[in-house]
C-alpha cells in the first residue's frame, strides 16, 4: 500500500489521480489533499478517501469547509484536519505518511510546495508544468541531492521516459515531442488575429484547464515542454524536437543513435501516464484505459510554421539565455492569457506580451527557490505593464478608426 498526498486534488490532473487510486485500492491510499475553492468536489473526496490532513485556498473557505463536513458528518467518522493557504500546501506536501506527492496544482503556487515535497524525501508524480519551467535547474539539482524519484505525468514526457528505458542515455540521438496543432493548425494566420476565447478554448483533442487549453493553441506548451524535457532527461535543448501529429496518437518518440525510433502510443486519456507514474516501475492493467485501434486510420506528421506559432521559438530563446528567463516566459504567459481570457488582450498578443517580458527582464541567475518567487513577481509586473500598454494601443487604434468613419 503506497500513501499518496495531492497538490491539486480538485482540478482534471487531480480527479483523475483519484479515479485511478479508485480502481487499485489495494495499491494506494490518500494522506492528504490540497485544493482551492471547489469544496462541493473536495468534501466529495473527502467522504471517499477520509484523509488525514486537506488544505484550501484561504481561511474562509477552510471554515466554510469545516462546516459543511461537520454538518454531513453527524459523528460518523472523524473530521481531516483542514488547514489553508501556503502553509496548508506545504504541509500537504510533506505530510509524514505520504510517500509520493502528485503535485497537479497550476501555476507557480505549487512550486514551492514541491520542492518541499521533495526536500522531505518524498517521490513526486509531476503534472505541474511550472515546477520544471520556472526553476529546473534547482528542482533536479534537489531530486539528485534526495536520492528521489521524479516522474512525469505529462503524456509527453511520460512517453519518452517509458521509450528511454529500451536505451542508455549515451545511445539517444534526439527526443521528438508530439503537438496536436490546437485549434488552429489549420487556421491562417490574419484569421488567428481575430480569434476568440471560445475558439482558442475548443480543443480537437484534449479537455483541459483554461490555461494550458490556450497554451496549446499558442504551441507556448511545447516550448515549455522543451524545457521541462531539458532538465527531466538532461539532454541538450539542440537535440529536442518538436512536429505537429494532429492524432495526439504518438505522445512523443524517442531517436536512437541506429537510427531506431520507438514511439509510445495510447489513448488521449491521462489516467494512463497517471497510473504509470504511480506504480512505476511495475505496470497494471489498463483499467479500460485503451486505444481504439478500428479508430485509428492514419498518423500524420508536419513541420511546426514558426511565423504562425512565434512562442514556441520565444521559449527557446528563454531557455537558451537561462537564468530568470524561463521563469520569465512562464509568469508572462499566465498573465497575458489571464488577459486573452478577459477579453483586454488578442490573441497574437500573447506572443508580444512573453518577448516584451523577456527582452526587459534582467538576466539574472537563480540560486533559491527565493530568488525564483521574485522573478516570477518581476515578469509579471513586466507582463501587467505590456498588457496595458497593448490595451491602450487598441483604443488609439479604435479611436482613430471612429474619427474616420465620423468624418466620412
Amino acid at each position: 500500500m503506497k500513501s499518496l498526498a495531492i497538490l491539486g486534488s480538485t482540478g482534471s490532473i487531480g480527479r483523475q489521480t483519484l479515479q485511478v487510486v479508485e480502481s487499485l485500492p489495494e495499491r494506494f491510499s490518500i494522506v492528504a489533499l490540497a485544493a482551492g475553492g471547489n469544496l462541493e468536489e473536495l468534501a466529495g473526496q473527502i467522504a471517499r478517501h477520509r484523509p488525514q490532513l486537506v488544505s484550501v485556498s484561504d481561511a474562509a473557505k477552510a471554515a466554510e469547509l469545516r462546516e459543511r463536513l461537520s454538518h454531513s458528518a453527524n459523528g460518523a467518522a472523524p473530521l481531516p484536519e483542514i488547514q489553508h493557504g501556503r502553509e496548508g500546501l506545504l504541509s500537504v506536501a510533506t505530510h509524514p505518511e505520504a510517500a509520493v506527492v502528485v503535485s497537479a496544482t497550476v501555476g507557480v503556487v505549487g512550486l514551492e510546495a514541491t520542492y518541499a515535497a521533495i526536500q522531505a524525501g518524498k517521490g513526486v508524480a509531476l503534472s505541474n508544468k511550472e515546477v520544471l519551467v520556472a526553476a529546473g535547474e534547482l528542482v533536479m539539482a534537489a531530486v539528485q541531492a534526495k536520492g528521489v524519484e521524479l516522474l512525469p505525468v505529462d503524456s509527453e514526457h511520460n512517453a519518452i521516459h517509458q521509450c528511454l528505458r529500451a536505451g542508455r542515455k549515451s545511445e539517444v540521438r534526439r527526443l521528438i515531442l508530439t503537438a496536436s496543432g490546437g485549434p488552429f493548425r489549420r487556421t491562417p494566420m490574419a484569421q488567428m488575429a481575430q480569434a476568440t476565447p471560445e475558439q482558442a478554448l475548443a480543443h480537437p483533442n484534449w479537455r483541459m484547464g483554461k490555461r494550458i487549453t490556450i497554451d496549446s493553441a499558442t504551441l507556448v506548451n511545447k516550448g515549455f515542454e522543451v524545457i521541462e524535457a531539458r532538465w527531466l532527461f538532461g539532454i541538450d535543448p539542440k537535440r529536442i524536437d518538436v512536429v505537429i501529429h494532429p492524432q495526439s496518437t504518438i505522445h512523443s518518440m524517442v531517436e536512437y543513435v541506429d537510427g531506431s525510433i520507438l514511439a509510445q502510443l495510447g489513448p488521449t486519456d491521462m489516467r494512463m501516464p497517471i497510473r504509470y507514474a504511480l506504480t512505476y516501475p511495475e505496470r497494471e492493467g489498463a483499467n479500460g484505459v485503451e486505444l481504439n485501434w478500428d479508430a485509428l486510420r492514419r498518423l500524420d506528421f508536419e513541420k511546426v510554421p514558426s511565423r504562425k506559432f512565434p512562442c514556441l521559438r520565444l521559449a527557446r530563446r528563454a531557455l537558451e539565455e537561462g537564468g530568470a528567463q524561463t521563469c520569465a516566459l512562464n509568469a508572462a504567459d499566465e498573465v497575458a492569457v489571464e488577459a486573452f481570457l478577459e477579453g483586454r488582450l488578442r490573441f497574437p498578443g500573447i506572443a508580444r506580451v512573453i518577448e516584451g517580458v523577456l527582452d526587459g527582464m534582467p538576466k539574472v541567475a537563480l540560486g533559491s527557490i527565493g530568488d525564483v518567487l521574485a522573478a516570477d513577481a518581476e515578469a509579471r509586473r513586466l507582463a501587467l505593464r505590456e498588457v496595458e500598454a497593448q490595451a491602450q494601443s487598441a483604443e488609439k487604434v479604435s479611436a482613430h478608426h471612429s474619427e474616420i468613419d465620423r468624418v466620412q
